[in-house]
C-alpha cells in the first residue's frame, strides 16, 4: 500500500478507525470485528487508530489484544483529554490537565499492550487548561520514551500554534470528508505552513456518503448518530441527494459511493490520511479499494459543489 508522511511519521495511505469497534455505532460482533482488523493489517494497513473514550477503553482493549506479536510495524495511535460516563459511554466533559494525561497514558499503554505509543492527541483542548501545558505534558511523555508523536485533534488554528510552539506536532485529527471541510479556511492551511499532517476522520460522513440504509435510514437504536442533526428526518432527506449525485459519480468511474467520497479525501494532498472505520472486512476491502479510485475534473468540480444540512453535533456537545 502507498504510504504517506505526516511530518516525519511514515504511515499507510488510509488508517483504520477503530471507534466502532466499541458499541458506538451498534452492537459488535466480536469475531467480525477482529478479523476486520486482521484483513487491514495483512492488506498493509499500518496505522490504528483508537481512543481511551472509546467504549470506556473497550476499542483499545480490542486493538491490544489484536496487535500482539505484530506490534513492530504498526503505528499505534491513541487519544486522551474527553471524559465519559460509566454506563452509556457518552462524553460529559473534558480534562486537559497533566496529572489526567499522565494517568491516562498508563492505562492506554496497558489496554494496548505495548511500551510505547506510536502518536498520542490530545482528543479536545480543555478551555479550563492552556493548551501549552497539555501539550506540554506530551511532550514530557516523549522524553520519557512513552511516546514518539505528539498530535492534537479539533483545534483552531491558532491552539495549533501555540501546541507546536510547545513541542513539535506529529499530526492534527480533524473531522473531513465531503459534508464536512470547516478546516480548509483555517486549520488546513496553518498545519501545512507548519508541516503538519493531516489526518482525517469520519471521511464517509460517519458512513452517509456510503449510501448504506444501515447507515442512513435504518440506524440500529443504540446507534449515537440517531442524535445528530444530519440524520433528522428533513435534513436526512436533503443530505441523500446529494448521497445519490456521489452515486452517479461512482457508477460513471466504476466506484461505489463510499470509494468516491474516500477518493476525494485522499486527493487533498500527500500529507492526509483518512482513517475511516469499519467493522466488517467487506467494507474495509471497499474502503482501500478508493485507493485506486482517480477522480476526473468533472467529477471533482461536481464533488465540490455538495452541500450538507445540519450540524455535525448537537449544541453543547464534547
Amino acid at each position: 500500500m502507498e504510504q504517506r508522511l505526516l511530518g516525519s511519521l511514515a504511515t499507510s495511505a488510509q488508517g483504520l478507525g477503530c471507534m466502532g469497534l466499541a458499541t458506538v455505532y451498534g452492537r459488535v460482533d466480536p469475531a467480525e470485528a477482529r478479523a476486520t482488523l486482521d484483513a487491514a493489517i495483512e492488506a498493509g494497513v499500518t496505522m490504528l487508530d483508537t481512543a481511551d473514550m472509546y467504549g470506556n477503553g473497550v476499542s483499545e482493549t480490542f486493538v491490544g489484544e489484536a496487535i500482539k506479536g505484530r506490534r513492530d510495524n504498526l503505528v499505534i495511535a491513541t487519544k486522551t483529554g474527553i471524559l465519559t460516563r460509566r454506563v452509556t459511554g457518552m462524553p460529559k466533559g473534558l480534562d486537559g490537565r497533566p496529572a489526567h494525561i499522565r494517568t491516562a497514558l498508563d492505562k492506554s499503554l496497558r489496554r494496548l499492550g505495548t511500551e510505547v505509543i506510536d502518536l498520542y492527541y490530545l482528543h479536545r483542548v480543555d478551555p479550563r487548561v492552556p493548551i501549552e501545558e497539555s501539550v506540554g505534558a506530551i511532550g514530557d511523555l516523549v522524553a520519557q520514551g512513552k511516546v514518539r508523536h505528539v498530535g492534537v485533534s479539533e483545534t483552531t488554528a491558532a491552539q495549533l500554534r501555540r501546541a507546536h510552539a510547545t513541542h513539535p506536532i506529529t499530526a492534527v485529527q480533524l473531522e473531513w470528508s465531503l459534508f464536512t471541510r470547516d478546516l480548509e479556511r483555517e486549520v488546513l492551511p496553518a498545519a501545512r505552513e507548519l508541516g503538519i499532517g493531516v489526518v482525517a476522520y469520519s471521511p464517509l460522513g460517519r458512513g452517509m456518503l456510503t449510501g448504506s440504509p444501515q447507515a442512513t435510514t435504518t440506524l440500529p437504536l443504540i446507534d449515537y448518530r440517531r442524535f445528530l442533526q444530519r440524520w433528522r428526518r428533513a435534513n436526512l432527506q436533503a443530505n441523500l441527494r446529494s448521497v445519490e449525485t456521489v452515486r452517479g459519480i461512482g457508477q460513471r468511474l466504476g466506484a461505489t459511493p463510499g470509494q468516491v467520497a474516500l477518493a476525494w479525501v485522499l486527493s487533498r494532498g500527500a500529507d492526509v490520511v483518512p482513517i475511516p472505520g469499519t467493522k466488517r472486512p467487506k467494507y474495509l476491502r471497499e474502503n482501500l479499494g478508493a485507493n485506486e479510485v482517480r477522480l476526473d475534473d468533472d467529477a471533482l468540480r461536481t464533488l465540490d459543489g455538495l452541500v450538507v444540512q445540519g450540524d455535525r453535533y448537537p449544541r453543547g456537545s464534547v
